[in-house]
Parts: C-alpha cells; structure tokens; sequence
C-alpha cells in the first residue's frame, strides 16, 4: 500500500486536492494508497510526542505507526517560505530514528504558487529522506503556478496531470 502525506496542516489545502487526484490515479492502477493528513495530526504532538516524549502521545502514535508501516510513499509539498512547511519537519522529527523511513522509498510532488513548483522545497526535503536512508524517486514533477492550473479543486493542466501519472507507474515499479 502506498501512503500518500498531504505535505501541509493547511485545511482545504491545494496540497489536499492533489493528494486525491493522486489517489485516483493509483485506483486506476489497482494499487492501493492511504490518505495521511497533517491538519489531524494532534495539536500539541510537537511538545508531547517528540524527542523525549516520543511514544507518549497516543494521537500522534496512530498516525505513526500508519505512516511507519509503509513501504512506499508520495509526498505532495508545497513551497513555503522557500522550502517546506515546518509541519511536515516536525512531522518527520516525531517519527522513529532511523527506522520509519530507511530502506523505503517515496516519490515527491512539488506545489507552488510562483514559476519554480516547489523545486528548492524538494530539494531540501531529499537531502533530510537520503540523510535518513530513503530511497527518493528522481522524477518529481514541479507544479508551478498551481493556482492557474486547477478548475474548482481540480488540476486541469494535461501536462501535470501525465506527469502525475507517469510518477506513479515509476513509484510502482521502484
């Protein structure tokens, strides 16, 4: 099963909608995904489930324990700031050293309101999966401009859409 991170804690994100697209695209595949949200993840899990605490909070060990059992991954991230949203930094302190990602492999899908599609965001988020022996997919598509893209809380573009898709037949046979 593959587990799809909704890369922000933003309600109603864009990140969201295309995490759903995503996930169809994989139920055309037959291949099955799971849906992880950052916005329910417990509000206080940086103060009660990290470092120290990791394993206290009991919230934030279900969603541990969903995301430690995978094998593969998709993260859709959107650019904040210039990278990614310090959520899904926390998101990935909380989880087991080294043993919740090494070994396993993802694929990442960058988001961004601007030109680069969440390009230095990927980057930076492969150098933190490769410190922590992640396999990182080298095909990421870059969806710039997102904003521009979409139709109600669908992507509309041709392009990203076959970039989607062709990502997820590589993640598959990754």
């Amino acid at each position: 099963m593959i587990k799809i991170i909704v890369g922000t804690n933003r309600k109603n994100s864009v990140s969201e909608q295309i995490s759903l697209q995503y996930q169809q695209l994989l139920e055309q595949m037959k291949v099955a995904s799971e849906l992880i949200y950052l916005s329910e993840l417990p509000d206080d899990f940086v103060f009660t489930a990290l470092y120290e605490n990791n394993g206290k909070n009991h919230a934030y060990n279900k969603v541990h324990e969903q995301v430690k059992s995978g094998t593969k991954y998709v993260f859709v991230v959107p650019e904040y700031n210039g990278s990614y949203p310090g959520i899904l930094k926390s998101f990935i302190d909380g989880m087991t050293y080294p043993n919740s990602f090494r070994h396993k492999k993802c694929a990442l899908v960058g988001i961004s309101s601007g030109v680069g599609g969440g390009s230095i965001a990927m980057s930076h988020l492969t150098d933190v999966f490769h410190y922590l022996g992640m396999h990182v997919l080298a095909f990421k598509p870059r969806l710039a401009k997102i904003e521009e893209n979409m139709s109600g809380n669908l992507l509309t573009n041709r392009l990203y859409l076959d970039l989607l898709r062709e990502q997820a037949e590589l993640l598959v046979s990754f």
